[in-house]
């Protein structure tokens, strides 16, 4: 049974395994991609299927060998992403011939997914991303009352000049966020208003400076602080390795002068 548990772990850890499992996770992504063409999945809808079983099951085998390969049960469903495996194949299997052909069919997209727990850099660049959550937290909420307090006055300002764009608080919200990704917010938005308005230019103008430049840019600094610091965690560059190495020689110092007094 050791030589087993030893086998499997050493070839759950192989490139080759691992480059096999990443081939077949995007041969999935085909498949389900393919299912969205009537024609083709009215003509090759048995072989679609015959496929997805396949994969499926390969998928299955798959995980087993990882949760063999392991030191313990609990050691495997730690890491949040062995987990979201886990589920997604189980409700592969558990709506199989079910009624919920939608839901089915989210599992089957969702599985697409696993491409990110297979491949370490991915992995590595969602976890700097999810650490960001808490920092983001923040910059959401003057995010919120920037729109809030712009959206009141757009509706103040603008309700009876262009009632489709900010006739209520609602309207000029979602008006905003057109504006403030960007996309015709000069020729769809602004232009109209300006012609009815001249002196509206100061509300779009200033909304996009403080806005797009400003609280959309706090966004990207924080994410690419979080992705450094988890790459640094990875892989620490010399500086911190040394660094890291006089910390514990000053907390050993500091340890011997306490033992002495």
């Amino acid at each position: 049974m050791a030589n087993f548990k030893k086998a499997c772990s050493k070839l759950s850890e192989h490139p080759i395994f691992t480059n096999t499992i990443i081939f077949l996770i995007m041969i999935n992504a085909i498949l389900v991609g393919l299912e969205t063409y009537t024609g083709i999945a009215n003509k090759y809808g048995d072989l679609l299927y015959i496929g997805d079983r396949f994969l499926l099951w390969v998928f299955t085998i798959e995980i087993i060998i990882r949760l063999i390969g392991r030191k313990s049960f609990s050691n495997f469903f730690k890491d949040p992403w062995n987990l979201f495996d886990v589920v997604i194949i189980a409700l592969g299997h558990l709506l199989t011939g079910s009624h919920y052909v939608t839901v089915l069919r989210v599992v089957r997209v969702l599985r697409v997914m696993r491409a990110v727990s297979v491949i370490p850099s991915l992995r590595k660049m969602v976890n700097a991303l999810i650490l960001t959550i808490p920092s983001m937290g923040t910059i959401v909420l003057l995010l919120g009352i920037f729109f809030y307090i712009y959206g009141v006055i757009g509706t103040m300002l603008f309700s009876t000049i262009a009632p489709e764009y900010f006739g209520t608080l609602h309207d000029s919200l979602l008006s905003l966020f057109q504006v403030i990704t960007l996309e015709s917010w000069a020729s769809g938005v602004m232009r109209p208003i300006l012609a009815e308005d001249p002196t509206s230019w100061w509300y779009f103008v200033t909304f996009i400076l403080i806005g797009s430049f400003v609280i959309i840019n706090l966004f990207v600094g924080v994410i690419v602080n979080n992705v450094e610091e988890a790459s640094r965690e990875e892989t620490p560059t010399p500086t911190d390795k040394k660094l890291a190495e006089l910390q514990q020689e000053l907390a050993e110092i500091k340890e011997l002068l306490k033992n002495k007094s």
